[in-house]
């Protein structure tokens, strides 16, 4: 999709129709998540800081993510995708391979496809879509980059080296911004050259990766298009526009972000078999901590009262530390079994409750309702551990911990 969440906005918005549009947190370390393409002539895109945007562009007008609004939209987008072929791989709410191989004989030729593809995304969401059609998904995913917006590049099997030797090497997805100097500081600037250097003179950075990089450059990819990959994780992060070291203001934080990640989880029909917590000093310095449980749970007070505990025990290190980011995540995930019977009354109740706050947002929204735990309270507590309702750890009847 072409600037998507920018693109939504301007056509919720009309009024922001053909100006520069930055979507992204407006703190003083929010991020640009989207640019709008009056934007980005600026030089604004994606990942920028906003403050960075906004001194580039000041007549930029800086909107709040809806997040939950671009999911829904995506889920249109997907399903005009599903109504050409099962085979759908998407990379993120926005994007995605199509291997439309099966169905060309009923459908028409990949270029018809992908030209019916772009007009009913147009039809039913009014945004527009740029579409690359090659042999494989690297060349395919150059092609459409190449032609946004709202543009369709074809590429016949045939036509791959005229097309990718004379781009910049930064062209080629996966190249990150900090291996890219290593490699135009060796004279090779453009696909063509990187193809045809010698394996010596690449090795140097790309080590055992040399034949592979290459290969990429000379527009070959053997990876097949998999549809619906397993999620790995479910986690929700917060990164906080002044640093914090209240333990207090810490702990409410935990509380809420672990609050997200499991109705998340809810949301998906999951559960999770192990809580990881992330942690960001203000130096930049990142850990993580985690702790398997059992049995595997979707309840908010449990992961919540596992997650506190590891940053407890983390803080009791560095009780000083001011940290720049939290995050909680959820691993091991699978589908419930059925419910048993006979589970602890402190299980049922966390299950009940949880229902309940999930159905009162799903009617009134995110905000109507918040937990209790996610308020801050006193610092000097007795006992006071870092989860939600429980302070003391889980109870009699919560899933028992196995560290790694």
């Amino acid at each position: 999709m072409d600037a998507f969440y920018a693109s939504v906005e301007q056509r919720d918005r009309p009024e922001l129709r053909g100006r520069p549009v930055i979507v992204g947190g407006q703190g003083g370390r929010g991020v640009v998540a989207a640019a709008s393409y009056e934007v980005r002539k600026f030089g604004v895109h994606s990942a920028m800081p906003t403050r960075e945007a906004l001194r580039r562009c000041p007549e930029a007008v800086c909107i709040a993510p809806r997040m939950a609004h671009y999911s829904e939209v995506s889920r249109q987008i997907f399903a005009v995708f599903h109504e050409f072929t099962p085979l759908v791989q998407g990379l993120s709410l926005d994007e995605a391979f199509l291997d439309v191989t099966a169905s060309i004989g009923a459908l028409g030729s990949a270029e018809q496809i992908a030209r019916e593809v772009k007009r009913r995304i147009r039809e039913r969401t009014q945004l527009t879509a740029s579409v690359g059609v090659a042999p494989n998904k690297l060349v395919a995913k150059i092609a459409s980059d190449l032609r946004k917006p709202d543009g369709l590049l074809v590429v016949p099997a045939e036509e791959i080296t005229a097309l990718l030797d004379p781009l910049p090497i930064r062209r080629l997805f996966g190249l990150g911004a900090k291996t890219a100097p290593k490699v135009e500081a060796l004279g090779i600037h453009t696909l063509g050259e990187l193809r045809q250097a010698s394996t010596a003179r690449l090795r140097p950075v790309f080590g055992r990766y040399t034949e592979r990089v290459q290969q990429r450059a000379a527009g070959i990819d053997n990876r097949p298009v998999v549809p619906d990959l397993d999620e790995k994780q479910i986690s929700a992060e917060e990164t906080f526009a002044d640093d914090i070291a209240d333990p207090a203001r810490l702990r409410s934080e935990l509380a809420r972000l672990a609050d997200k990640t499991c109705a998340r989880l809810r949301a998906r029909g999951l559960v999770a078999g192990c809580v990881t917590v992330k942690i960001r000093r203000k130096d930049f310095t990142t850990y993580t901590r985690q702790r398997h449980f059992e049995p595997p749970t979707q309840e908010t007070r449990v992961v919540a009262t596992l997650a506190g505990e590891l940053l407890q025990d983390w803080l009791r290190d560095q009780p000083r530390a001011a940290l720049r980011l939290i995050g909680v995540g959820v691993s091991e995930l699978r589908s419930p079994v059925q419910a048993d019977l006979f589970a602890a009354p402190e299980s049922t109740r966390n299950r009940q409750l949880d229902r309940a706050v999930d159905d009162i947002r799903r009617r009134f929204g995110s905000i109507a309702l918040q937990r209790a735990s996610t308020l801050e309270r006193p610092a000097l507590e007795p006992r006071a551990g870092l989860g939600p309702e429980s302070p003391a750890g889980p109870s009699k009847g919560s899933p028992r911990t196995r560290r790694p």
